[in-house]
């Protein structure tokens, strides 16, 4: 019983310990200016001075929701498509207006409400 209390403690310990250096590792994060500039761009919208906005629309006209992030070089390893790939399709959805309904053959006017005398 005692060895157990001690294997949850320790497994307790470790958890902790991977929680605190995860938090260091944020922490070290946004002492980054450029880490900084992402996430007010990101979250805020944020823009400087000059700068052009732009929003990357999917095929049906609505914005792509993304989240940049920055990580640890050392445990990079995603197979995310290089950005000018993301381009160069936005492009392409961009040059497409969004899909409309068939228009009616004939068109009738809303009733008129009645007007008392």
């Amino acid at each position: 019983d005692q060895r157990h209390h001690i294997e949850q403690l320790e497994t307790s310990i470790a958890e902790s310990k991977s929680e605190i250096e995860a938090l260091e590792r944020e922490q070290s994060r946004w002492e980054d200016p450029a880490y900084v500039v992402a996430q007010a761009r990101a979250r805020f919208a944020f823009g400087f001075p000059g700068e052009i906005g732009y929003r990357v629309l999917d095929a049906d006209g609505r914005p792509l929701d993304h989240e940049d992030s920055l990580t640890d070089p050392a445990s990079n390893g995603d197979s995310s498509p290089e950005w000018w790939e993301t381009t160069l399709t936005s492009i392409d959805v961009a040059g497409q207006p969004p899909r409309t309904s068939t228009p009616a053959d004939r068109i009738t006017a809303p009733p008129q409400p009645k007007q008392e005398p």
